[in-house]
């Protein structure tokens, strides 16, 4: 872009989305009295998704402000907890992150997941259709337009991407109501309902029994129990309450 520039800084957390020559202080960037500020973040590297509030002068704009050469901009990062529109809180999530939608669904969350990669384009689409935040680590599928919302998320490591979750968005959790593999809703089943798919050893060593309603996977206390069970003891203690 060619003309009078403007002074654009970044606050700290988004500093990883931008070139190492543009986190420290504010960096001047040309514009050409047509580009809206949303344009300039995103083409400096920042998805909007992860840019709170802009100011212009010290005076707050929407990103569809135009500004004007000298103004000095500054980009902040998402306010925690993030407030999403609408009711209630759904999650898709990219092909890259099955183990955090397998956690989330332990907590009870709508994590809808896509184990196959069906494009950029469908995931967006799914979002609008359905209303749901996107997560992903993608930058570029985040500045799709049609998404409905979206979030960067910011680790590599399960534990870290699902304290990032629930810390930005405090979704309602509900350990142990989701199905873990589909998302389906778990209801309580008799022992006697889900006996021809139990194996002999399940049958005499467990009484308690709950069935997805969408898929029909069983569920019990086996052997992972314990681990699972320290997810949810440490994220409802973090983020949801003591469990009863």
């Amino acid at each position: 872009m060619d003309g009078p520039g403007i002074h654009l800084s970044f606050a700290p957390e988004l500093h990883l989305f931008v070139a190492a020559r543009r986190r420290a202080g504010s960096t001047v960037v040309a514009v050409d009295g047509s580009s809206t500020l949303g344009h300039i973040v995103e083409s400096l590297g920042v998805p909007l998704t992860e840019s709170g509030r802009l100011r212009a002068d010290g005076r707050e704009v929407p990103v569809s402000y135009v500004p004007r050469g000298g103004e000095h901009i500054e980009v902040s990062g998402i306010e925690r907890p993030q407030k999403v529109p609408g009711a209630p809180l759904r999650f898709l999530l990219d092909v890259h992150l099955g183990t955090l939608a397998r956690r989330m669904r332990l907590l009870g969350i709508d994590a809808l997941y896509e184990s196959e990669d069906i494009g950029d384009p469908a995931l967006a689409t799914l979002s609008a259709g359905q209303r749901r935040v996107l997560l992903s680590r993608d930058r570029g599928l985040l500045k799709r337009r049609e998404i409905w919302a979206g979030a960067y998320v910011y680790s590599h490591r399960p534990d870290d991407q699902l304290r990032d979750v629930l810390g930005r968005f405090a979704p309602v959790l509900a350990p142990w109501t989701r199905c873990t593999a589909c998302n389906g809703i778990l209801g309580e089943v008799g022992k006697d309902a889900v006996r021809p798919s139990l194996e002999d050893g399940t049958r005499r060593a467990y009484d308690a029994f709950a069935q997805c309603t969408a898929c029909a996977r069983v569920y019990w206390r086996g052997a992972h129990h314990a681990r699972l069970s320290s997810i949810v003891e440490d994220a409802m203690r973090e983020f949801g309450g003591t469990l009863s």
